[in-house]
């Protein structure tokens, strides 16, 4: 019978379901060392955050097939080690959902009611209720920046209460968001229309300093903010002056860019601000719903049958990787690309495959092209197993064709992404082995090589404008680490595209804009 490992304080009700299928021993609070000297015994490990399992404790792992992670984060787990050494890593990504909505509505009735101020005023021997008079959440608007099933729950709530919701989610069609029945706007209407405003993104570089002091200085004036997302998405000094200054009239902050904040934290020094530890999951029921999810996940494993919430890629023959493992790395640049040149709420994504690529297995490309678009703006973890789930949850209609002809390249990689407000597609093809290019963006042919930071600018096909762009980089220090430039026809309209070697700010983006002749300026990264 195959034998678990508990390694880390879990929820009876997690023991239990294990236990009712193998052999579990429970020892917590075991050293590396301990670790080490007992893992080569189990098939499964059941951890949360204190067992850290890196990439020796795995070299001695001879017999384990799957290590369960009661909770999100798998920073504990060396990932990339369990991967190579074919160990299946789960997690349970929902099991916190309603814990953190539920926190993001409490925090938003104690923001509007004053309650922790009154409930402070009233030990102190004081009865001053004039000074508590608060807001009702009855038909104000209610902003959500992230429309995934955190925040997508805290929509249901806040309709109870008969908010009137909208949001801002890239990556939602209005069609979708229609049927949550929310009002799909754009950023910059959801910083100015909220009367509370409440973040559900994670902290990726793309978003974090998302809110910043001009940000702020969009909003209505008395707005309340509330986030329970990830720190850093805001900044915390501008917020602070923000609520000093009267603009915003109050916030509630689980999280922080530094945990714990430091006690000069502005955040803390504030009247109007409702501060807790990061409570988001802290609550009897997620901590069993985690403990629950992974011992079902860990017993549907250890008889043969897939997990739901795997973190890293599901086993693929040696012979079969080794074909497609390219072409996954060319997929995942060529989704990284479109999720960031294309705007609008998601449709579709369609694929097609052509030349030598029909004839491979491309079901893992597929994943890897659908991980890199959804993997620059989810909460959520993205990897090659769930991503098609979140397409389907998110109403992403996807379609894969192949096509065993193609002129001019022996394969070829297509994708189409349709939004409420047109259409990206991109064209990608691999030379030799390992040389991965990009071949073609809207139907304007180029050749560049995916990596690194890169602009991507339209303009009128005249000389000069080609020239102006240069300089402006060069006198700001920007090198241009290769370029090509794709047109339709002589003197129409082109595409540039320039690989950089540092980043552009916003300020020298909006230079760039103002040259004569630059019609749309884009600057995306690749980690």
């Amino acid at each position: 019978m195959p034998r678990v490992l508990v390694s880390d304080p879990i929820a009876k009700e997690g023991i239990d379901i294990l236990e009712k299928n193998f052999d579990v021993d429970v020892k917590t609070g075991m050293s590396k060392d301990e670790l080490i000297s007992v893992i080569g015994e189990y098939d499964a490990l059941a951890i949360r955050s204190e067992t850290k399992v890196t990439a020796d404790v795995l070299e001695t792992a001879k017999n384990l097939k799957i290590i369960g992670r009661a909770g999100v984060g798998v920073d504990n787990i060396d990932v990339a080690a369990a991967t190579n050494k074919g160990i299946l890593v789960v997690n349970s990504p929902s099991g916190n959902t309603i814990a953190a909505a539920e926190l993001t509505m409490a925090l938003m009735l104690s923001l509007s009611r004053n309650i922790p101020q009154g409930h402070n005023s009233l030990h102190a021997g004081e009865w001053k209720r004039s000074k508590f008079v608060g807001n009702e959440l009855y038909r104000k608007t209610l902003g959500i920046f992230g429309l995934g099933k955190i925040g997508s729950t805290v929509a249901k709530r806040a309709q109870s209460f008969e908010m009137d919701v909208i949001g801002y989610d890239p990556f939602i069609s209005e069609d979708y968001a229609r049927k949550l029945g929310i009002e799909l706007v754009s950023f910059e209407d959801l910083l100015k229309r909220s009367d509370y405003f409440t973040l559900h993104v994670p902290a990726t570089k793309e978003t974090k300093g998302s809110i910043c002091a001009n940000q702020l200085a969009m909003m209505k004036h008395g707005v309340r903010i509330i986030n329970v997302a990830r720190g850093g998405i805001i900044d915390e000094a501008a917020l602070a002056e923000a609520v000093k200054s009267g603009h915003v009239a109050g916030i509630a902050v689980d999280v922080y860019e530094k945990e714990p904040p430091a006690a000069d934290n502005p955040l803390l020094q504030l009247d109007n601000a409702i501060t807790t530890p990061h409570l988001g999951a802290s609550t009897e029921e997620a901590q069993i719903n985690v403990s629950v999810d992974v011992a079902e996940q860990i017993v549907e494993v250890l008889n043969d049958k897939p997990a739901r919430s795997a973190v890293n890629m599901p086993s693929l023959s040696a012979e079969t990787l080794a074909a497609v493992d390219p072409y996954m790395h060319l997929g995942e640049r060529i989704g990284s690309m479109v999720s960031q040149l294309s705007d609008g709420g998601v449709i579709s994504i369609e694929m097609l495959y052509s030349g030598d690529l029909s004839n491979l297995e491309t079901g893992p490309i597929t994943r890897s092209i659908l991980k890199g678009f959804f993997q620059p703006a989810m909460m959520e973890s993205v990897n090659l197993v769930n991503a098609p789930i979140i397409a389907e949850g998110r109403g992403i209609k996807t379609m894969e064709s192949k096509c065993s002809s193609l002129k001019n390249y022996s394969n070829m990689m297509t994708v189409k992404i349709k939004t409420d407000k047109g259409e990206t597609s991109i064209d990608g093809t691999l030379f030799g082995k390992k040389d991965i290019r990009i071949i073609r963006i809207d139907g304007y042919k180029i050749d560049v090589i995916p990596e690194g930071a890169m602009l991507f600018a339209k303009h009128i096909d005249k000389p000069g404008i080609i020239g102006k762009v240069g300089t402006l980089l060069g006198n700001e220090g920007i090198n241009i680490a290769g370029m090509h430039v794709g047109r339709a026809q002589a003197g129409s309209e082109a595409l540039m595209a320039l690989n950089l070697d540092d980043t552009l700010t916003d300020e020298l983006l909006k230079d760039v804009l103002k040259i004569g002749g630059i019609e749309t300026v884009r600057v995306i990264h690749f980690d």
